[in-house]
């Protein structure tokens, strides 16, 4: 599958993440310490986390994105979230992917983040 292939009917466009995992909602808290040095708004709220994906061996993958492209840290954000996570009591490894596919929208902030930002 080359990348003009569409994705097949009924695939999501971003992978689900392990809800039913243990350490789900640490890793969720952990990402919410995380902040766009430009908004001020932590990067879940912002809907910039796609995907957390934990496996039985408590090993992370996070899948995120970034606001723009031209994001001035965008070299720097995905560790930033490994560092958060990292410390958490059970996690064996964290792999923070950056992503561009789909790309980011205002339409994936929480609503917390819109209030924040004045879009509500």
């Amino acid at each position: 599958m080359n990348d003009t292939t569409p994705p097949l009917e009924g695939t999501p466009l971003i992978a689900p993440s392990s809800t039913d995992h243990p350490l789900y909602e640490q890793v969720v808290e952990a990402c919410r310490s995380v902040y766009d040095p430009e908004i001020p708004v932590n990067i879940y709220e912002l809907g910039l986390i796609y995907t957390i994906d934990i496996n039985d061996e408590n090993e992370v993958n996070i899948k995120m994105s970034l606001t723009a492209p031209g994001c001035p840290v965008a070299g720097e954000m995905p560790g930033w979230v490994a560092d958060a996570v990292e410390p958490i009591a059970g996690v064996k490894q964290v792999d923070v992917a950056l992503i561009w596919e789909p790309p980011w929208g205002m339409d994936m902030m929480s609503d917390e983040a819109r209030l924040e930002l004045g879009f509500m």
